[in-house]
């Protein structure tokens, strides 16, 4: 059998809900604690389980770990050291995370071999590179999902900052007018998040103030100024809520997507989604997070390239809708049928696969005759040598279907 169901992994962080992914899995709800992400893939913290057919598991990691060609390919395996490329979670939004970016492949081998030489535990709290790979990462909205992601173009932030101006402000504002370039953001960015706290306690209540002010007058930037209300609500004190005042503030509907390439300063505000990233658990924190905040290494990582953040859509491609980045570790696809398309789809792959169902029953048929019924929340392993996979709903319902990948597909549905 090659076509196997799998039992994934329930990571239980504060900012997680109660209710989505206990109601996706069909378990009681609420959940006794937020569960805040739901992974599928090989990453050692928590891989996901290979469900035989007489219900004996397996770790999908020591599946890929015992035949990497057999399960990746030949061309992904050498590419990748054996190993899984992607990572595939849902992430259920309750509350904010922290700010954060991800490094690049350079930054994150040399990194991970700094600290290695420093002889940091990979599991200590202070441990920037628990891994040598870079963390690109694509999230794609479920329901209706609020984020802060890349730097607004710094005129317009300039615009924001005057429509909240105060005593304290004034000199940040035009700082920033002087120079409304990436130089420009990465000055006052800088000067922001290495306040001094007695500083940072002066400003920010003032920039709080204005921001209630600027919300009851129902001013233009109404949005901007909730969101940074809420954050300092939840994180008095923190240089992160005067970040948060230079990012693009981004509501996705169902089946839009952002990618978030190295470098990209972004943070998660509330909703449900489709993540997949590369295989890695690099995070530089800004703030917002009681967790560890190491600023220099966070500008180091840090891309100051400003303007609005492209919402994907997808290229369709029949039911196929494909969301293409320049990450060569992922790809992923949302693929969907309307109610009463009961038709049928082939897959057709040269590498590994994970297929998630987010809506309806999906029946999936292989070409050695093996026969999966795949519900919603559940999902399923196809490795390399897995040829063709035909695909239909079960019922006349819609139904949908995320497929990550490893790299470019090239099948045609």
């Amino acid at each position: 059998m090659t076509v196997e169901l799998l039992r994934n992994a329930v990571r239980p962080y504060a900012w997680g809900s109660r209710t989505t992914i206990p109601e996706l899995l069909g378990r009681p709800v609420p959940a006794p604690h937020p569960e805040a992400e739901l992974w599928m893939g090989a990453h050692p913290g928590d891989p996901s389980r290979v469900v035989g057919v007489d219900g004996t598991e397996r770790s999908l990691l020591d599946v890929v770990e015992s035949d990497p060609v057999g399960q990746l390919g030949e061309r992904c395996a050498s590419r990748w050291g054996g190993r899984l490329p992607f990572l595939l979670k849902i992430l259920a939004v309750e509350e904010p995370l922290s700010m954060q970016a991800h490094p690049s492949a350079r930054q994150a081998a040399e990194g991970h071999a700094r600290e290695e030489a420093a002889g940091i535990p990979r599991d200590a709290a202070n441990r920037n590179y628990p891994d040598p790979t870079a963390k690109p990462e694509l999230v794609c909205a479920l329901t209706e999902f609020h984020a802060l992601a890349g730097f607004r173009d710094p005129n317009r932030t300039v615009e924001l900052l005057k429509a909240i101006d105060t005593p304290g402000l004034t000199k940040y504002t035009e700082l920033l007018a002087a120079q409304p370039d990436p130089d420009g953001l990465r000055t006052l960015f800088t000067t922001w998040i290495t306040l001094p706290q007695p500083a940072l306690d002066r400003l920010l209540p003032e920039v709080l103030d204005a921001c209630v002010h600027h919300v009851k007058e129902h001013g233009e930037f109404d949005t901007e100024c909730r969101t940074v209300l809420g954050l300092g609500e939840a994180h008095p004190r923190d240089a992160g809520v005067l970040a948060a005042l230079l990012l693009n503030r981004l509501t996705l509907s169902a089946g839009e997507a952002i990618y978030l390439p190295a470098g990209n300063l972004h943070l998660y505000l509330h909703g449900t989604a489709v993540e997949i990233l590369a295989n890695s658990d690099n995070i530089l924190r800004c703030g917002l997070t009681p967790k560890h905040v190491d600023v220099p290494e966070l500008l180091r990582v840090v891309d100051f390239a400003c303007g609005d953040m492209p919402v994907l859509r997808g290229e369709p491609r029949g039911r196929m809708a494909v969301y293409r980045t320049d990450a060569p570790e992922f790809e992923l696809s949302r693929i969907a049928w309307d109610a009463g398309d009961r038709g049928e789809l082939e897959l057709r792959g040269t590498g590994p696969e994970i297929l998630l169902c987010t809506a309806g029953e999906l029946l999936l048929c292989s070409d050695d005759g093996t026969k999966v019924e795949l519900r919603r929340g559940e999902s399923v392993w196809l490795p390399a040598c897995e040829a063709e996979v035909r695909l239909r709903p079960v019922t006349a319902g819609p139904a949908h279907l995320f497929r990550a990948t490893a790299g470019t597909c090239t099948d045609l549905p």
